[in-house]
């Protein structure tokens, strides 16, 4: 396995990450251990969860599994740097009950104390913030976060689908606090879906930031839908299956396989690996629901894509290119 430097700070974490939020609802708790066994003998040491996991009435239940696994000892919990996130309404029996979501201090309070127990841990490494608030005051935010880090509770603050201002008016206004500020952002990124490029990135750089990628294969379209569904009948579901709806998304899908069998490539670890290539991306976030998928993550971090082949992907799936110019002059 091969580390980083997560954004400024001297934490060193795997260029993969592993995530969680098919643990529940598609991995049951027995094969989502076997999973966290295997990524951890890889090397893989940076987990993510989120405590809405599990969804709906069990919502947590991710956050149970990983702390069921922690519980069995063996240096896991201490070989592990470990993100989760807050924002979600965790209220009871599905209620949306005031003050169980967003970012007041009072449920930021609230929400670290229930995933802490549920982690079976006594702080969290990374604590990321999943979405904006629009409600709740930077400083308010900052105040609970500088709490919690003084109280031993988490040591590091990110965020999650954050726009670039967003980063730079929370990274100002802990600047001015006194507060360490952000330092990762986890945001949508992947060959398909490029608009972080535009500003998020860039945002994420100038700030010190390291830019962790979720669906890194957009939903399956970039693991060899269409390959799949002429070698066995597989076909596509969900955002893949809408995506591929589409003429222009399918014959660009179509192109990127071809490209990728011409070279003898497997589509799913040539997303990964170009993520890998992008500027200030620490690593991607990879969701296996079994060991082959897995060891297919795994091969991607070895695999050096040829500059014929990055070229082409170029070609294939352009970016927007830098803001202001792909909106202005």
């Amino acid at each position: 396995m091969k580390y980083t430097q997560l954004g400024r700070t001297g934490l060193k974490v795997s260029r993969l990450v592993l995530g969680t939020m098919n643990f529940g609802p598609l991995t049951n708790e027995a094969d989502s251990h076997t999973i966290m066994d295997a990524a951890l003998d890889a090397g893989i040491n940076f987990f993510d969860t989120a405590n809405v996991y599990g969804w709906g009435e069990n919502k947590g239940r991710t956050e149970e599994i990983l702390g069921t696994w922690f519980a069995k000892g063996g240096d896991r919990r201490d070989k592990v740097v470990l993100a989760t996130k807050v924002y979600g309404n965790m209220g009871g029996d599905g209620a949306a009950w005031p003050n169980h979501d967003k970012l007041s201090a009072l449920n930021i309070r609230r929400a670290v104390d229930a995933s802490l127990k549920r982690l079976q841990t006594d702080h969290i490494d990374l604590y990321q913030f999943h979405h904006i608030d629009r409600d709740t005051p930077v400083e308010e935010i900052w105040q609970a976060i500088d709490t919690l880090i003084q109280q031993g509770k988490i040591i590091y603050a990110g965020s999650s689908n954050f726009p670039g201002w967003k980063i730079a008016q929370t990274n100002e206004t802990a600047h001015r606090l006194g507060s360490y500020g952000l330092v990762s952002e986890q945001c949508l990124y992947n060959l398909a879906e490029r608009r972080a490029e535009m500003e998020v990135i860039p945002a994420a750089q100038e700030y010190g930031l390291g830019v962790i990628p979720w669906s890194p294969l957009s939903g399956g379209l970039l693991g060899g839908v269409i390959k799949k569904e002429v070698q066995g009948g597989r076909r596509a579901s969900g955002r893949a299956a809408d995506a591929l709806a589409g003429a222009t998304t399918r014959a660009q899908v179509q192109s990127y396989e071809d490209l990728l069998d011409k070279h003898g490539i497997e589509p799913g670890e040539a997303a990964l690996a170009w993520l890998l290539t992008r500027p200030g991306v620490t690593g991607p976030i990879v969701g296996p629901r079994t060991l082959e998928q897995l060891e297919s993550a795994l091969r991607a971090v070895e695999l050096e894509l040829p500059e014929e082949v990055l070229s082409s992907l170029d070609e294939i799936f352009p970016g927007p290119g830098p803001a202001p110019e792909a909106f202005a002059w």
